[in-house]
Protein backbone atom coordinates (compact mmCIF):
# COMPACT_ATOMS: atom_id res chain seq x y z
CA UNK A 1 0.00 0.00 0.00
CA UNK A 2 1.23 3.55 -0.70
CA UNK A 3 2.11 5.20 2.18
CA UNK A 4 0.12 8.91 2.00
CA UNK A 5 2.49 11.96 0.85
CA UNK A 6 3.11 14.22 3.81
CA UNK A 7 3.58 17.26 1.89
CA UNK A 8 0.37 19.09 1.55
CA UNK A 9 -1.36 22.35 0.71
CA UNK A 10 -1.73 23.41 3.71
CA UNK A 11 1.83 22.15 4.83
CA UNK A 12 3.26 24.47 2.43
CA UNK A 13 1.18 27.24 3.11
CA UNK A 14 2.14 27.08 6.38
CA UNK A 15 6.04 27.35 5.72
CA UNK A 16 5.29 29.74 3.00
CA UNK A 17 3.33 31.80 5.93
CA UNK A 18 6.32 31.25 8.13
CA UNK A 19 9.25 32.19 5.83
CA UNK A 20 7.31 35.10 4.71
CA UNK A 21 6.44 36.21 8.53
CA UNK A 22 9.55 35.27 10.43
CA UNK A 23 7.96 33.54 13.46
CA UNK A 24 5.04 30.90 13.79
CA UNK A 25 3.10 33.30 15.35
CA UNK A 26 2.58 35.95 13.06
CA UNK A 27 1.98 32.75 10.76
CA UNK A 28 -0.60 31.36 12.73
CA UNK A 29 -2.08 35.02 12.99
CA UNK A 30 -1.94 35.28 9.07
CA UNK A 31 -3.56 31.59 8.78
CA UNK A 32 -5.91 32.41 11.19
CA UNK A 33 -4.73 29.42 13.31
CA UNK A 34 -3.68 28.76 16.62
CA UNK A 35 0.33 29.30 17.43
CA UNK A 36 -0.34 25.30 18.64
CA UNK A 37 -1.77 23.84 15.50
CA UNK A 38 1.16 25.77 13.45
CA UNK A 39 3.90 24.37 15.46
CA UNK A 40 1.71 20.69 15.22
CA UNK A 41 2.14 20.97 11.52
CA UNK A 42 5.44 21.46 11.31
CA UNK A 43 6.76 19.19 13.98
CA UNK A 44 4.71 16.01 12.23
CA UNK A 45 6.21 16.92 8.57
CA UNK A 46 9.30 17.24 10.37
CA UNK A 47 9.18 13.20 12.15
CA UNK A 48 7.70 12.20 8.99
CA UNK A 49 10.31 13.15 6.95
CA UNK A 50 12.92 12.90 9.91
CA UNK A 51 14.49 16.17 9.04
CA UNK A 52 14.30 19.77 10.56
CA UNK A 53 12.65 22.69 8.69
CA UNK A 54 13.46 25.38 10.68
CA UNK A 55 16.14 26.47 13.12
CA UNK A 56 16.29 29.62 15.44
CA UNK A 57 18.26 32.77 14.76
CA UNK A 58 17.34 35.32 17.49
CA UNK A 59 13.33 35.30 17.30
CA UNK A 60 13.45 34.58 13.95
CA UNK A 61 12.05 31.54 12.45
CA UNK A 62 14.96 30.40 9.58
CA UNK A 63 14.89 27.77 6.71
CA UNK A 64 17.34 25.41 6.90
CA UNK A 65 18.52 24.23 3.56
CA UNK A 66 16.04 21.30 3.16
CA UNK A 67 13.49 23.60 3.95
CA UNK A 68 14.51 26.05 1.80
CA UNK A 69 14.58 23.21 -0.84
CA UNK A 70 10.59 21.80 0.11
CA UNK A 71 9.60 25.71 0.15
CA UNK A 72 10.83 26.53 -3.49
CA UNK A 73 9.44 23.56 -5.01
CA UNK A 74 6.57 24.14 -3.02
CA UNK A 75 5.76 28.04 -4.14
CA UNK A 76 5.43 26.54 -7.94
CA UNK A 77 2.74 23.65 -6.30
CA UNK A 78 1.40 26.48 -4.63
CA UNK A 79 1.55 29.37 -7.88
CA UNK A 80 -0.05 26.31 -9.63
CA UNK A 81 -2.83 25.29 -7.61
CA UNK A 82 -3.82 29.42 -7.69
CA UNK A 83 -3.91 29.08 -10.93
CA UNK A 84 -5.55 25.78 -11.60
CA UNK A 85 -8.30 27.14 -9.39
CA UNK A 86 -8.97 30.50 -11.33
CA UNK A 87 -9.10 28.60 -14.59
CA UNK A 88 -12.09 26.84 -12.79
CA UNK A 89 -14.07 29.71 -11.60
CA UNK A 90 -13.23 31.10 -14.98
CA UNK A 91 -14.45 27.98 -16.94
CA UNK A 92 -17.70 27.59 -14.18
CA UNK A 93 -18.59 31.71 -15.07
CA UNK A 94 -16.50 33.56 -18.21
CA UNK A 95 -14.90 35.88 -15.59
CA UNK A 96 -11.31 35.93 -15.47
CA UNK A 97 -10.60 35.97 -11.06
CA UNK A 98 -7.23 38.66 -11.89
CA UNK A 99 -6.67 40.79 -14.86
CA UNK A 100 -2.77 41.33 -14.79
CA UNK A 101 -2.10 44.90 -16.72
CA UNK A 102 1.29 46.51 -17.89
CA UNK A 103 0.74 50.42 -18.23
CA UNK A 104 3.84 52.65 -20.16
CA UNK A 105 5.15 54.92 -18.10
CA UNK A 106 3.41 57.98 -20.28
CA UNK A 107 0.40 57.16 -19.64
CA UNK A 108 -2.49 59.82 -18.26
CA UNK A 109 -3.15 58.24 -15.32
CA UNK A 110 -5.98 60.46 -14.73
CA UNK A 111 -8.31 59.34 -17.68
CA UNK A 112 -6.83 55.25 -17.15
CA UNK A 113 -8.11 54.75 -13.36
CA UNK A 114 -11.13 56.05 -14.01
CA UNK A 115 -12.11 53.69 -16.35
CA UNK A 116 -10.76 51.35 -14.07
CA UNK A 117 -13.31 52.75 -11.47
CA UNK A 118 -16.19 52.09 -13.60
CA UNK A 119 -14.53 48.58 -14.50
CA UNK A 120 -14.14 47.59 -10.88
CA UNK A 121 -17.84 48.94 -9.63
CA UNK A 122 -19.26 46.79 -12.78
CA UNK A 123 -17.36 43.13 -11.98
CA UNK A 124 -16.54 43.43 -8.30
CA UNK A 125 -15.09 39.88 -8.28
CA UNK A 126 -12.18 41.33 -10.66
CA UNK A 127 -8.52 41.20 -9.01
CA UNK A 128 -6.72 44.10 -10.75
CA UNK A 129 -3.13 43.75 -10.80
CA UNK A 130 -1.17 46.51 -12.12
CA UNK A 131 2.75 47.36 -13.01
CA UNK A 132 4.48 49.83 -14.34
CA UNK A 133 6.59 49.43 -17.81
CA UNK A 134 9.05 51.36 -20.11
CA UNK A 135 9.31 51.21 -23.77
CA UNK A 136 10.26 47.25 -24.81
CA UNK A 137 9.47 45.85 -21.04
CA UNK A 138 5.42 45.96 -21.71
CA UNK A 139 6.18 44.04 -25.12
CA UNK A 140 8.44 41.40 -23.15
CA UNK A 141 6.14 41.13 -20.25
CA UNK A 142 3.37 40.62 -22.61
CA UNK A 143 4.85 37.72 -24.76
CA UNK A 144 6.24 35.87 -21.86
CA UNK A 145 3.17 35.91 -20.51
CA UNK A 146 3.59 38.15 -17.38
CA UNK A 147 0.76 40.08 -18.00
CA UNK A 148 -2.52 39.77 -19.97
CA UNK A 149 -2.75 43.53 -21.29
CA UNK A 150 -0.13 45.90 -21.94
CA UNK A 151 -1.50 49.82 -22.11
CA UNK A 152 -0.04 52.92 -23.79
CA UNK A 153 2.43 51.00 -25.05
CA UNK A 154 4.88 52.23 -28.32
CA UNK A 155 4.69 50.30 -31.84
CA UNK A 156 5.16 49.38 -33.89
CA UNK A 157 3.27 46.14 -32.81
CA UNK A 158 5.14 43.02 -33.44
CA UNK A 159 4.15 40.81 -36.16
CA UNK A 160 3.16 37.34 -36.14
CA UNK A 161 3.06 36.99 -32.31
CA UNK A 162 -1.07 36.33 -31.92
CA UNK A 163 -1.63 40.02 -30.76
CA UNK A 164 -4.74 42.22 -30.88
CA UNK A 165 -4.10 45.58 -30.66
CA UNK A 166 -5.73 49.02 -30.46
CA UNK A 167 -4.43 52.68 -31.38
CA UNK A 168 -4.49 55.08 -28.58
CA UNK A 169 -3.75 58.77 -28.76
CA UNK A 170 -0.35 59.68 -29.23
CA UNK A 171 1.27 61.33 -25.97
CA UNK A 172 2.75 64.91 -26.15
CA UNK A 173 6.62 64.51 -25.22
CA UNK A 174 7.63 68.12 -24.47
CA UNK A 175 11.68 68.92 -23.50
CA UNK A 176 11.92 70.51 -20.17
CA UNK A 177 14.21 71.90 -17.58
CA UNK A 178 13.81 73.07 -14.06
CA UNK A 179 13.24 77.00 -14.32
CA UNK A 180 15.98 76.83 -11.07
CA UNK A 181 18.86 75.26 -13.38
CA UNK A 182 21.54 77.04 -13.44
CA UNK A 183 21.59 76.97 -17.61
CA UNK A 184 17.63 77.78 -17.82
CA UNK A 185 17.51 80.96 -19.04
CA UNK A 186 19.98 80.52 -22.34
CA UNK A 187 17.37 77.48 -23.87
CA UNK A 188 14.97 80.09 -23.85
CA UNK A 189 17.13 81.83 -26.33
CA UNK A 190 16.87 79.25 -29.81
CA UNK A 191 20.38 80.45 -30.80
CA UNK A 192 21.32 79.30 -27.75
CA UNK A 193 20.27 76.12 -27.58
CA UNK A 194 22.72 74.07 -29.95
CA UNK A 195 25.46 75.35 -27.65
CA UNK A 196 24.15 74.60 -24.58
CA UNK A 197 22.42 71.15 -24.92
CA UNK A 198 25.86 69.44 -24.93
CA UNK A 199 26.31 70.88 -21.76
CA UNK A 200 23.62 69.67 -19.71
CA UNK A 201 22.82 65.68 -18.57
CA UNK A 202 19.99 64.35 -19.73
CA UNK A 203 17.88 62.41 -16.71
CA UNK A 204 16.55 59.44 -18.93
CA UNK A 205 14.07 56.39 -17.91
CA UNK A 206 15.25 53.14 -17.89
CA UNK A 207 13.99 50.35 -20.54
CA UNK A 208 12.46 47.95 -18.29
CA UNK A 209 12.79 44.91 -20.63
CA UNK A 210 15.92 42.73 -19.10
CA UNK A 211 16.07 41.31 -23.04
CA UNK A 212 16.99 42.34 -26.46
CA UNK A 213 17.82 45.30 -27.46
CA UNK A 214 17.40 48.11 -25.07
CA UNK A 215 15.15 50.97 -27.07
CA UNK A 216 15.66 55.11 -25.97
CA UNK A 217 13.35 58.31 -26.85
CA UNK A 218 13.08 61.56 -26.31
CA UNK A 219 16.28 63.83 -26.22
CA UNK A 220 19.72 62.52 -27.62
CA UNK A 221 21.48 60.47 -24.76
CA UNK A 222 24.92 62.40 -25.84
CA UNK A 223 27.03 63.17 -22.79
CA UNK A 224 26.52 63.21 -19.14
CA UNK A 225 23.39 61.03 -18.11
CA UNK A 226 21.11 60.23 -15.38
CA UNK A 227 19.31 57.26 -14.77
CA UNK A 228 15.42 56.58 -13.45
CA UNK A 229 13.14 53.93 -13.04
CA UNK A 230 9.89 55.29 -13.78
CA UNK A 231 8.16 58.80 -15.22
CA UNK A 232 7.58 60.36 -11.36
CA UNK A 233 11.19 59.70 -10.54
CA UNK A 234 12.06 61.91 -13.83
CA UNK A 235 9.32 64.21 -12.69
CA UNK A 236 11.27 65.01 -10.08
CA UNK A 237 14.84 64.81 -10.94
CA UNK A 238 14.51 67.09 -13.57
CA UNK A 239 12.47 69.88 -11.07
CA UNK A 240 15.57 69.46 -8.34
CA UNK A 241 17.77 70.57 -11.44
CA UNK A 242 20.04 67.32 -11.86
CA UNK A 243 19.20 67.52 -15.80
CA UNK A 244 16.75 67.84 -18.60
CA UNK A 245 14.38 65.47 -20.65
CA UNK A 246 11.32 64.82 -22.29
CA UNK A 247 7.77 64.45 -20.07
CA UNK A 248 4.20 63.63 -21.31
CA UNK A 249 2.86 67.24 -20.97
CA UNK A 250 -0.08 65.61 -19.24
CA UNK A 251 1.88 64.68 -16.28
CA UNK A 252 3.36 67.75 -15.55
CA UNK A 253 0.75 70.41 -16.71
CA UNK A 254 0.88 71.85 -12.96
CA UNK A 255 4.69 72.45 -12.89
CA UNK A 256 4.04 74.30 -16.60
CA UNK A 257 1.61 76.25 -14.89
CA UNK A 258 3.62 77.41 -11.85
CA UNK A 259 6.13 77.74 -14.47
CA UNK A 260 8.18 75.40 -12.16
CA UNK A 261 9.20 73.61 -14.95
CA UNK A 262 9.65 75.79 -18.28
CA UNK A 263 10.37 74.22 -22.13
CA UNK A 264 13.31 74.09 -23.57
CA UNK A 265 12.71 76.25 -27.32
CA UNK A 266 13.39 72.87 -29.61
CA UNK A 267 11.68 71.45 -32.89
CA UNK A 268 7.98 70.07 -32.01
CA UNK A 269 9.08 66.41 -31.29
CA UNK A 270 5.81 64.18 -33.21
CA UNK A 271 3.60 62.92 -30.51
CA UNK A 272 4.55 59.09 -29.87
CA UNK A 273 2.22 56.49 -31.36
CA UNK A 274 0.92 54.47 -28.71
CA UNK A 275 -1.26 50.98 -28.60
CA UNK A 276 -3.35 48.76 -26.46
CA UNK A 277 -2.65 45.06 -26.95
CA UNK A 278 -3.45 41.71 -26.15
CA UNK A 279 -2.97 38.01 -26.92
CA UNK A 280 -5.86 36.90 -28.93
CA UNK A 281 -6.11 33.17 -27.48
CA UNK A 282 -6.99 35.29 -24.10
CA UNK A 283 -10.96 34.43 -24.10
CA UNK A 284 -11.76 36.23 -20.50
CA UNK A 285 -15.35 38.30 -20.79
CA UNK A 286 -13.49 40.55 -17.88
CA UNK A 287 -10.82 41.72 -20.50
CA UNK A 288 -12.95 41.82 -23.49
CA UNK A 289 -14.95 44.49 -21.11
CA UNK A 290 -12.03 46.30 -20.09
CA UNK A 291 -10.33 46.45 -23.35
CA UNK A 292 -13.71 48.13 -24.59
CA UNK A 293 -14.14 50.74 -21.87
CA UNK A 294 -10.20 51.46 -22.21
CA UNK A 295 -11.05 51.92 -26.29
CA UNK A 296 -13.71 54.19 -25.69
CA UNK A 297 -12.30 55.99 -22.83
CA UNK A 298 -11.48 60.30 -22.96
CA UNK A 299 -7.75 60.04 -22.88
CA UNK A 300 -7.53 63.84 -22.79
CA UNK A 301 -8.88 64.08 -19.35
Amino acid sequence: MTSRNPITIEVLETLDAIDRRGSFAKAAEELNKATSAISYIVQKLEEQLDIALFQRQGRRSVLTPAGHLILAEGREILSTTHRLANKAKEVATGLETRISIATESILPYSAFFSVLKEFIDEYPTIEIDLCECVLNGGWELLEKGNVDLIVGSPGPVPQQKGYRSIAMPASDLLPVIAAHHPLAKLLRDREQVATTLPKLRRVITHDTSSEGIKRSEGLSSDGKRFYVQTIDQKVHAILAGIGIGHLPQNRIEQYLKTEELIPINLEAKNPTGNFMVWKINHKGKGLRALTTMLAEANWQN
